[in-house]
């Protein structure tokens, strides 16, 4: 029984541990060997462990030389046997290592990080939030998940990128997404409107299936499909598609002599409209105590929605409500 769990344990090791095993396992026999065949040249078995490492991986101090007809031939066999085994053993370390590397940039590799951050959709809108956050938290770990791209270099974009289609669950699992701290979804550009919204809302449905507590933000291209994200799970929503619609208008109106509406890009590009269902410790507070709660954490609070209805910078004594979706300005 226990010969049986130990040869079950061999073969369940990597390639290269087995390897090892058996480099070590070579060196020792032929130390043991050498020790007994000339026991004067080498004293003890440590000696001839040594000798036999040492000649095998064709470094030859010379310090322990076999001096007998016997000896020589067990060095012979040594460097026959024990030279190739080694030379294959760190060939395999090599190869090992630039597979990792192939599987890394191809998003074939586990993450086992943790309190991680999940950026599932690779586009300008992720590359430049990539490069964001690691220029203010280069100690945050960034995990980033897609079916289209086919290489992300590590080099280039310091992500651990994970290929495959964030609505199934061994993809998700892949990410570690039961450890991780926050998951942005950003809209797929290769679909249509409607299209890119379901598939946003199928991701959202998948995270949240497999971690309850994780906050969720979803960028949502269409106003009617908002609702269907929050009740998907979607902690934040993000629509773009409102910010660029206030930029076209504001070009298409403004006078000759107003100033170029590079202003506020430069402005703009740092936040996002942002519906938010209404935090339970937001209950009952009125507006102007939510907002100054709510701009300590980066929001600017515009207004509220309340059963379909529209409400923007109500009273400040307006009181907030259970089920209330919040409007508000999110800095990236």
């Amino acid at each position: 029984m226990t010969a049986k769990f130990f040869k079950h344990l061999y073969f369940r090791l990597p390639n290269i541990i087995k390897l090892l095993i058996s480099v070590v396992f070579i060196m020792t026999l032929f130390g043991i060997i050498i020790h007994f065949v000339e026991p004067r040249q080498f004293p003890t078995i440590f000696d001839g462990v040594w000798w036999a490492f040492v000649t095998a991986a064709t470094v030859g101090y010379g310090d322990y030389v076999p001096l007998t007809s016997s000896g020589r031939i067990v060095a012979i066999s040594l460097i026959l046997t024990g030279g190739g085994i080694i030379a294959f053993y760190i060939s395999s370390i090599s190869s090992e290592t630039i597979k990792k590397e192939h599987d890394l940039q191809h998003g074939k590799l586990r993450f086992k990080g943790n309190n991680h951050l999940v950026f599932i959709g690779w586009n300008e809108r992720t590359r430049q939030l990539i490069k964001t956050v690691t220029d203010i938290f280069p100690e945050v770990q960034i995990v980033l998940i897609d079916r289209t791209e086919r290489r992300i270099y590590y080099q280039e974009f310091p992500v651990h990128f994970i290929h495959g289609d964030a609505t199934e669950d061994s993809i998700l699992d892949m990410a570690n997404i039961h450890q991780a701290s926050r998951v942005l979804i950003t809209a797929d550009d290769s679909k249509n409107e409607r299209q890119a919204d379901n598939w946003t809302i199928l991701s959202v449905l998948a995270v949240r299936g497999n971690n309850k507590d994780i906050p969720i933000v979803a960028e949502v291209l269409s106003k009617v499909q908002v609702e269907n994200a929050l009740r998907a799970g979607a902690t934040t929503i993000i629509s773009s598609n409102d910010f660029m619609s206030i930029l076209f208008f504001h070009e298409l109106s403004h006078k000759k002599t107003a100033a170029p509406f590079e202003d506020i890009i430069q402005i703009l590009n740092q936040k996002q409209f942002s519906h938010t269902k209404c935090p339970k410790e937001l209950v009952d507070l009125t507006f102007l105590e939510a907002s100054s709660i709510l701009l300590k954490q980066g929001h600017l609070l515009l207004g509220i929605i309340r059963e379909k209805e529209c409400k923007i910078h109500p009273p400040t004594g307006f009181v907030l409500k259970e089920g209330d979706i919040l409007l508000s300005l999110l800095d990236w």
